[in-house]
């Protein structure tokens, strides 16, 4: 049960290889992907889980080595968020930058496709911010978490809510 078929430091080393190729692909599938979480996101998680459990555990089977993956993955996690936090360059790389996707009542129809947000997604954010005309956009913004923030014009929400 405790007993592991490979030394402790290939445990160790799998999860990190696989943590930031995981970590790569998703940073490369883009903002507004990890934004909406949908049934299909849910499907993504427990297959990716599945697909790489056996290239983190190889054919061990024990529990020290769960363990062990356990704990590794966890301080992964948490240095990626220590050093985003202290570092604007290691942030951007890992998170990205949010990206302008409507300025002064105009929108940018190329970005929206190119970050894949949809114009059903956007104007549900215009709802959402109270603004019921693309011409009271001041600013709307494709933050790195996937959400859209509006901000109007005069600072003020519409008083028509939806």
């Amino acid at each position: 049960m405790f007993e592991m078929s490979m030394p402790w430091w290939e445990f160790i080393l799998r999860a990190v290889v696989v943590y930031v190729v995981l970590l790569g692909m998703i940073r490369l599938s883009g903002k507004r992907t990890m934004g909406q979480f949908t049934a299909f996101d849910m499907l993504l998680i427990v297959l990716l889980g599945n697909a790489v459990q056996n290239a983190l555990l190889g054919s061990d089977t024990s529990m020290s080595g769960g363990l062990l993956l356990a704990a590794t993955l966890i301080v992964l996690n948490w240095i990626v968020g220590f050093v985003t936090a202290r570092s604007r360059r290691a942030e951007r790389l890992l998170e990205g930058e949010p990206v302008v996707i409507a300025r002064n009542g105009h929108v940018y129809r190329d970005v929206l496709r190119r970050e894949l947000v949809s114009r059903d997604d956007f104007a549900k954010s215009m709802r959402e911010a109270g603004c019921s005309d693309v011409d009271r956009i001041h600013l709307a913004l494709l933050e790195t978490n996937g959400h859209i923030t509006i901000l109007l014009r005069d600072g003020r929400q519409d008083d028509e809510r939806v």
